[in-house]
């Protein structure tokens, strides 16, 4: 099969949210955008759509399911250049309410799969010297307690860890790997703690963050604006934290 010339993304966790926000931003500059989705729901034909022939169904906490979808992008475009994984659930509540097996799934949905993904995706990112942009969440990298999502931060932290660590290995292969951290960004389907108005005027900007802001953030990313950037948090929260 012909190699396409565009820029090809895989973005998972984008039949909504964040995820959709980065991959329809990806889109606007030409690239030929896959998009994954977990569950079926009402949205799915719209999705299919607006991404024809580019929709993957996957649970990408199995890495049989990574493969797939890569081999199946692969065989479509013949190159991948990006990787945009916002999978991650949230879960709030302290720790003693939070029992063994919450966060064992905390772990296998946010750390786990990023590391099936990097593994399904290294040889075609190293082939077309790509970047990988994972997701965290504000604060990640401070030490500070956490009263009502610690479970949650503790696996965005090791996230990060991992994030640092592939992209000094990939360095030497021309592949960039960064994070990009929200802060108070609400959007359909968002915990619902992020509504609060009261809320976001706790933000030192004083208003939430819109699900646009974050995708440019991804969209700068994956650019060769940041051609010299790896390894970085990129936090887009409104100084939320500080």
């Amino acid at each position: 099969m012909e190699r396409t010339t565009q820029r090809v993304a895989l973005v998972t966790g984008s039949a909504r949210g964040l995820g959709l926000a980065a991959a329809r931003r990806l889109a606007s500059e030409g690239v030929r955008v896959h998009v994954t989705f977990r569950t079926k729901t009402p949205d799915l034909a719209a999705l299919e759509q607006e991404f024809p022939a580019r929709v993957h169904g996957a649970d990408l906490e199995r890495a049989e399911d990574w493969r797939r979808v890569v081999e199946g992008v692969l065989a479509s475009e013949g190159r991948l250049d990006h990787l945009v994984h916002a999978v991650g659930e949230y879960v709030r509540g302290p720790l003693h309410a939070t029992g063994a097996n919450e966060l064992r799934r905390l772990f296998s949905n946010n750390v786990e799969s990023a590391f099936h993904g990097i593994d399904a995706t290294r040889a075609a990112l190293r082939a077309a010297r790509g970047s990988v942009v994972l997701f965290a969440c504000a604060g990640v990298e401070t030490t500070r307690a956490r009263r009502e999502a610690a479970a949650y931060g503790a696996a965005k932290a090791a996230l990060v860890v991992l994030a640092r660590s592939w992209a000094l290995e990939e360095a030497p292969h021309g592949v960039r790997v960064n994070v990009v951290a929200p802060g108070v960004v609400p959007h359909a389907h968002a915990s619902a703690d992020t509504l609060d108005p009261a809320l976001w005027q706790r933000v030192p900007m004083g208003r939430q963050g819109e699900p646009g802001e974050v995708a440019e953030a991804v969209a700068f990313l994956c650019s060769p604006a940041s051609s010299y950037i790896t390894g970085t948090v990129l936090e887009v929260a409104g100084g939320w934290l500080l």
